[in-house]
């Protein structure tokens, strides 16, 4: 077995530790570590974004997903980009301008209430910690098809890294060490996709054979668009477009900006970098159905884009290929992780510690621990499909609050906390039930089908429930704050019209 991967994995880990110790200089004081000062540039704070929200699920689940499930996959991506516009029109700028370290920061801050912001903290380390656990889960998965060594060392190695590099030096760091792994994702799978294309088109062939495919194998109807179930995309689609805007480690990002402006150009660069990444990635999925089709198969398929440089490229150079991407790899697992790390680190050193640069550094190492112990006792599923399960889960628990705490003047405490509880209690009673019927030999089905026993459409309601649990829950919260009778805080038109009012307005 070749050395390079080990290799590039080595040189990737040195580059991250540099880059961390030159953010680790130059952070000093509380808002460096949380908010690295509100003083990041958009391009800048937009590759960091990038690197962050890039994470196992796009890089090596993506590509997997095109191969199995053909058309149906193409709505991750879609989603995903799709949700950052959401984020840019209704979230970014007025998130800056609230002044808060925190999503329960801001909650606090826009409905007075020590409750909320609780159940609003409990909320961000679940989501987090959910999704965290697939980074460490694909880290194993990599570093088992590249080395003879046990799965946990992959878990383990990244752990340490993340908790490492946020301890030592917060926000302010890992905006650097992110953007820095936006780049290096970006190029692992880019420059593999040009090779691979041009294997493709015969240029490594003696006689320049082109690949010839027959598109009805390639795509058959059912992998197509006539072959999707309506209610499960459009579910589907809600969860990703929702769940972007109750991602705390996304949502935390914008607080860097030196203003409201700023956050929101930052959006609009975060949208044409992760819609290019994504073209690339799904485009690898394609290729992958043409000359990997023995991939397809849940679980491994997700290491089709490691696969496919050393299968096509010959010699030498298909090796260093995938050595990049190995690197890129572990680039989407450090860049998301740690981003999700400062996220967590900073709500629990703010809820129970009093917010200190001492107490930060022990929340990060904590936060990192905990999904470890969680990753090494679970069996990995399907990287996308672990990704998509917590965006479900924000966009049913988290979204509603916050676009309601943004832009509805009667939104009141209580009603946050009502719709936040049914919507987190029932989403996850939800896929609960989804997991323990596939686990009994059930499945998922179309909701139009009926099969052992059990109606499809019960089995489509529970494995994609964003199309009733986000509804149910925003009009918990609704329904709950006009009921309630203290209304909400005195304060409520000063706050909006700081979150409304650009900052040079209010000069």
């Amino acid at each position: 077995m070749s050395a390079l991967p080990l290799v590039a994995i080595g040189l990737l880990l040195l580059a991250t530790g540099l880059i961390g110790f030159y953010g680790l200089r130059i952070s000093r004081t509380t808002s460096d570590f949380f908010v690295a000062s509100r003083t990041v540039r958009p391009v800048w704070n937009a590759s960091a974004i990038s690197g962050e929200y890039l994470s196992a699920g796009t890089f090596l689940g993506l590509s997997g997903l095109v191969l199995l499930s053909g058309a149906e996959a193409f709505w991750f991506p879609v989603g995903y980009a799709a949700g950052y516009l959401l984020v840019l029109l209704f979230v970014a700028g007025p998130l800056r301008r609230s002044g808060a370290y925190t999503i329960p920061d801001f909650v606090h801050a826009r409905l007075d209430s020590v409750v909320a912001r609780r159940v609003t903290s409990v909320l961000v380390l679940v989501i987090g910690w959910l999704y965290v656990v697939p980074q460490l889960h694909g880290a194993a998965l990599v570093i088992t098809s590249v080395a003879p060594v046990p799965p946990w060392v992959g878990s383990v190695g990244i752990a340490v890294v993340v908790s490492a590099v946020v301890a030592a030096g917060g926000m302010r760091s890992i905006t650097f060490v992110q953007a820095f792994q936006f780049w290096v994702k970006l190029t692992a799978l880019a420059l593999p996709l040009v090779f691979v294309l041009m294997a493709l088109g015969g240029a490594f062939e003696p006689g320049g054979a082109i690949v010839t495919f027959d598109p009805a194998a390639v795509f058959p109807h059912d992998a197509g668009p006539g072959g999707l179930d309506a209610y499960a995309t459009v579910s589907l689609l809600l969860a990703l477009l929702l769940g972007t805007t109750g991602l705390p480690h996304v949502l935390v990002r914008f607080y860097t900006s030196p203003d409201g402006g700023s956050a929101r150009r930052t959006t609009v660069v975060v949208l044409v970098m992760i819609s290019v990444f994504y073209m690339v990635s799904s485009t690898l999925g394609l290729v992958a159905r043409v000359v990997a089709p023995d991939l397809a198969e849940p679980g491994v398929a997700d290491t089709v884009v490691l696969t496919l440089p050393t299968r096509l490229v010959p010699g030498l150079g298909g090796e260093l290929l995938a050595a990049l991407v190995v690197a890129g790899a572990f680039a989407a697992f450090l860049g998301t992780s740690s981003g999700l790390v400062v996220a967590l680190a900073g709500v629990v050193s703010q809820d129970l510690f009093g917010g200190t640069v001492r107490s930060f550094r022990w929340s990060a190492v904590a936060c990192t621990l905990i999904p470890l112990a969680f990753a090494l006792v679970t069996i990995p599923q399907g990287l996308v499909t672990s990704v998509g399960t917590v965006f479900v889960f924000a966009a049913s628990a988290l979204s509603p609050v916050i676009l309601l705490g943004v832009w509805w003047r009667r939104l009141t405490a209580r009603g946050a906390v009502a719709g936040m509880v049914v919507g987190s209690v029932l989403c996850a009673t939800a896929l609960l039930a989804s997991s323990a019927l596939v686990a009994a030999g059930y499945g998922t089905v179309s909701s139009g089908a009926t099969a052992d026993g059990v109606p499809g459409v019960v089995r489509a309601l529970l494995a994609q429930p964003a199309a009733w649990t986000i509804p149910i829950a925003t009009a918990t919260v609704v329904v709950v704050s006009l009921l309630d009778r203290h209304g909400p805080p005195l304060r409520t038109d000063r706050f909006l019209r700081r979150l409304h009012v650009p900052e040079l307005r209010r000069r």
